[in-house]
């Protein structure tokens, strides 16, 4: 399976800070990783509607042209404690060939249906470091309130026969308590 980084995401993640390193390198569930850690982990559904993906996105999931993909935004708490904010993006192609379950999401972790299904298959993942200037990080901070001026997210692409899906993670403080 090809990488997906582009213009700015890229491998390895050797420059974010070390206490956030081994969350992000994490090449398993991460949703079953903060149940582990986090006992009192749920999902919040911010907005999960079609958008226009980021070109960036577009060419992580190699749409040749512009297309509307269903956008799915949710923050993963520990009680009421912010740890990730998680950027999905989901073509109509996905979603009629391979993902159509993921419609019914709701508050049901993401991660939880993609690693339940021994045939999906994940992507090399990509890093990124975050600030005011993103988009991703803005739309984190209009959903938990005030962040530190950088933040890290990494990125993959999920893969069901020839169906796609990208998954952004915002790691938001809290996870590194």
């Amino acid at each position: 399976m090809p990488h997906i980084a582009s213009h700015r995401w890229s491998h390895p993640a050797s420059r974010a800070p070390r206490a956030l390193h081994d969350w992000l390198v994490h090449p398993g569930s991460l949703t079953a990783r903060l149940i582990a850690r986090f006992p009192d982990f749920r999902v919040r559904l911010l907005r999960q509607h079609y958008a226009m993906p980021c070109r960036d996105e577009l060419k992580a999931l190699g749409m040749p042209r512009p297309a509307l993909a269903v956008v799915r935004e949710v923050v993963l708490l520990s009680g009421d404690t912010p740890l990730v904010f998680a950027h999905s993006v989901m073509p109509r192609e996905a979603l009629m060939h391979g993902f159509g379950s993921i419609r019914r999401q709701g508050t049901k972790p993401l991660g939880a249906t993609l690693f339940a299904n021994p045939r999906v298959q994940r992507s090399q993942l990509a890093f990124r470091g975050l600030d005011r200037r993103h988009t991703l990080y803005r739309r984190a901070s209009a959903a938990v309130g005030p962040l530190p001026a950088r933040l890290w997210a990494r990125r993959s692409r999920f893969e069901l026969f020839n169906a796609r899906i990208l998954v952004t993670e915002v790691f938001l403080p809290a996870t590194l308590r």
